[in-house]
């Protein structure tokens, strides 16, 4: 089957967290057996700050830890659909892509048919800019990739898209691992980008006032953090290390005891039961993970034995010290959340989603 893929970027993962799933899923289909082709903008914001801040190495570094995976980079204005999509069964774009893209690919399909068209939203702009979303043309598309049930319904209710499905994220085991751990660099490292305020107070609460409080050695990895985020670090005593290649994370996770996930405030309070792309990374790393509150409303875990679950900044703090003190509590979280991992949510269990849902369609 001849796969393709229209992604915003698929070689930088600077503030672009979706780029861990779309890599894993290409590289599932390309291990099928399956052609798979990838196109992405020339200009995309990722990639153009990714560059602006580090040049072109981390580029070639892509290329060297994903051998397989190669994009074609392209102008909207002078992309050939008909030469891009020929022979194609399967179609599918991303959400952080032109509007203009979206309308003309969906025009291409209706004139020319012959493949399965999908729209794969992985935000929750549906929620927070619906008129951006609502401008996206899908009537020629036979169907939206929700990463949320949530998210799902709301294509249905507000009749956005022919219809939809529940596609979760999940992890690319073939990178996110557990590593040999040996001498541990320090007790906490958490890996997530600040910007546009979204959870700022929740990171105060549930990262760096507990780890101020307990004296912890700590660092942060993420992009775009303003120089208050930073003092904030700064007075915390966390060490903040900016960037951090997405495929390095499994590294970290390996020299550290433990990670939190802090969501952004629109999944908790609108769009419940998505943990985005982070709790995946830890969990199929292995590594004792503590949650600020979130609603997994879509049962995708076991809270307690996957994961703790911190309501507040006390309950962190206590969380915190249970897992440096309890040596055994802490391997046990870390199993149970590793096996929910390998046993429920890889790339290669959504591959088979998408194939099945692929299959559905053409019944």
């Amino acid at each position: 089957m001849k796969v393709v893929l229209f992604y915003h970027s698929l070689v930088s993962d600077w503030n672009h967290g979706n780029a861990h799933f779309l890599r894993g899923v290409a590289t599932e289909l390309i291990t099928r057996g399956h052609e798979v082709t990838i196109y992405e903008p020339t200009d995309s914001w990722s990639r153009e700050n990714l560059v602006q801040e580090h040049g072109e190495s981390p580029i070639a570094e892509f290329h060297q830890r994903y051998p397989n995976l190669r994009s074609t980079r392209y102008r909207l204005e002078e992309l050939d659909l008909s030469e891009a999509l020929a022979g194609a069964d399967l179609v599918i774009v991303h959400e952080w892509n032109e509007h203009e893209l979206v309308r003309r690919v969906g025009k291409h399909r209706k004139e020319h048919g012959g493949y399965r068209l999908f729209f794969h939203d992985t935000h929750h702009r549906a929620i927070t800019s619906p008129a951006q979303m609502q401008g996206y043309d899908l009537s020629n598309y036979d169907g939206v990739l929700a990463y949320g049930e949530g998210l799902r319904k709301i294509y249905v209710q507000r009749d956005w898209a022919r219809r939809a499905w529940t596609w979760h994220e999940a992890a690319d085991t073939r990178v996110f691992q557990p590593l040999p751990r040996g001498d541990f660099d320090g007790d906490l490292v958490w890996i997530g980008n600040w910007g546009d305020e979204e959870r700022s107070a929740e990171l105060q609460e549930f990262l760096i006032e507990p780890v101020a409080a307990l004296g912890l050695s700590a660092k942060v990895f993420g992009v775009r953090y303003p120089d208050t985020a930073r003092e904030l670090l700064r007075r915390a005593g966390i060490e903040y290390s900016g960037w951090l290649p997405n495929y390095r994370a499994p590294e970290l996770f390996a020299r550290y005891r433990m990670t939190v996930h802090v969501p952004r405030r629109p999944y908790v309070e609108a769009l419940p039961g998505i943990p985005t792309i982070r709790p995946f990374e830890a969990l199929g790393c292995g590594i004792p993970l503590i949650c600020s509150p979130w609603d997994d409303a879509e049962g995708l875990f076991t809270p307690g034995k996957d994961f703790v679950i911190a309501r507040n900044a006390d309950e962190m703090k206590k969380h915190m010290r249970a897992l440096l003190e309890d040596k055994q509590m802490a391997r046990e979280l870390s199993e149970h959340g590793l096996r929910t991992i390998q046993q429920r949510h890889t790339c290669a269990h959504r591959v088979d989603e998408l194939l099945s849902i692929y299959e559905e369609v053409n019944t």
